[in-house]
């Protein structure tokens, strides 16, 4: 959407930096967010411990939203978690047991608390972010009275044309009535938080554009009020390679998940095309000097990549860790160094280092690569290195005489590294 036809700041900015793909009235939000701070929300599934890089757009947007003086609510599926959503999966969920829950939860909450302003001592302030689950309502209800209530206002044909659960249809992969009941639930959830803190706006991702508009519709009906939905894109890379994923897995929010140095090099290794999009999206620099950064060509887009892994790195872990970082990269990459303190450690014991440990099995168990297989297939490709040195036997031990500064670096090509340490 054309960020001149806007007139509030926050609509201009998403609109500028690329965060909008629909909404149910752009004109009608517009106007609302020119005259008073709108309450919007974004539900957040508790499927693991961490948020990864795939939903950030929408983080940045609660983010976005919240600086512009709105009220963001980040709401944590404690219940519909249970059910699981099927928009565009190929088959269900896994059922998570309450333990499970409520543990993704205390993680989920952590990630969010890195890119919001929650306020402090408990109650939330005018401009800051709430937190709720909804099953402190959802495990309330009465089926027969959900039915009565809310079921009677859903078509059963309307819900069938949804593309996430027709897509499931047409594989023939089936869609069982617990699924089928996620959209009526998501759909209640919005109602409730109109209830309870006049949440005007549910945000979210474009597969979830039908499950919005059942939000909206549902309180439209029983409500008589009008609360507006808007998505942002589901995105890809210049390749077609699928956001937050590499070969290695998701990358993960949490350092616990993913160490704040491999972070940063997820960001640096973006594609040429990428970067302006994505230092839009993912950093808060003034969309000029975003311009300015994407137009470098030759070597010096190199220089780009690397302010877009800072400033992402600084919004999710806080800039002295992305400025360390960013120097355990440079000592690494530019000045061949063979420790780097901020690199992935691996631990091993001291009296097995002293033995020795062939080079195949130590590049396995640092997590470098997936088998013994592979490190064999590494080495012989002359990809695994040894402080700097390319490993020419796979069966070289490895041992104390390699330690450096109390360390050993291994390598897997040009982007992976690990420090091996002995366990004191």
């Amino acid at each position: 959407m054309d960020a001149n036809g806007f007139r509030s700041a926050f609509m201009r900015e998403a609109a500028a930096r690329g965060f909008i793909f629909q909404c149910t009235d752009a004109q009608a939000l517009d106007a609302l967010m020119e005259q008073q701070s709108v309450t919007a929300y974004i539900g957040f599934d508790p499927t693991a411990d961490s948020l990864h890089v795939g939903g950030l757009i929408q983080i940045m947007m609660l983010r976005l939203l919240q600086r512009h003086g709105h009220r963001p609510i980040a709401l944590i599926g404690g219940g519909t978690a249970r059910i699981g959503d099927p928009s565009f999966r190929e088959e269900a969920r896994r059922l998570m047991t309450e333990d499970v829950i409520r543990a993704n939860m205390t993680g989920i909450e952590n990630c969010l608390r890195q890119f919001l302003s929650f306020g402090e001592n408990g109650e939330p302030g005018p401009n800051d972010a709430r937190l709720v689950n909804n099953a402190d309502w959802l495990d309330r209800l009465s089926y027969i009275d959900l039915l009565r209530d809310v079921g009677v206002h859903f078509s059963i044909s309307r819900m069938l044309s949804f593309d996430s659960v027709r897509s499931r249809l047409e594989r023939e992969q089936g869609l069982t009535f617990l699924e089928f009941n996620y959209s009526i639930l998501q759909s209640y959830d919005f109602r409730e938080l109109n209830r309870l803190y006049d949440a005007r706006l549910q945000l979210g991702g474009s597969d979830q554009w039908g499950n919005i508009v059942s939000g909206v519709e549902l309180v439209r009906r029983t409500e008589q009020k009008t609360v507006m939905g808007l998505t942002t894109p589901l995105l890809a890379t210049a390749s077609g390679a699928k956001m937050g994923k590499t070969a290695a897995g998701a990358v993960w929010l949490s350092a616990a998940r993913l160490s704040v140095f491999d972070y940063w090099q997820f960001w640096r290794n973006t594609e040429d095309a990428d970067v302006g999009r994505f230092l839009r999206l993912f950093t808060e620099l003034p969309l000029e000097e975003c311009d300015r950064l994407a137009a470098l060509g030759g070597a010096e887009i190199n220089e780009a990549k690397k302010v877009l892994a800072t400033e992402a790195t600084a919004l999710c872990h806080g800039r002295e860790a992305a400025l360390a970082a960013a120097e355990a990269a440079r000592q690494t990459f530019e000045e061949g160094r063979t420790v780097a303190a901020d690199l992935p450690v691996h631990t091993v014991p001291a009296a097995a280092l002293a033995e020795g440990i062939p080079a195949f099995r130590l590049l396995t168990e640092a997590g470098l690569v997936k088998s013994n297989g592979e490190a064999r297939r590494l080495v012989r490709g002359g990809g695994a290195r040894l402080n700097t040195v390319v490993i020419a036997d796979e069966n070289r031990l490895i041992g104390t005489e390699d330690l450096v500064d109390g360390a050993i670096r291994l390598s897997a090509g040009r982007k992976h590294h690990v420090l091996v340490k002995p366990e004191a």
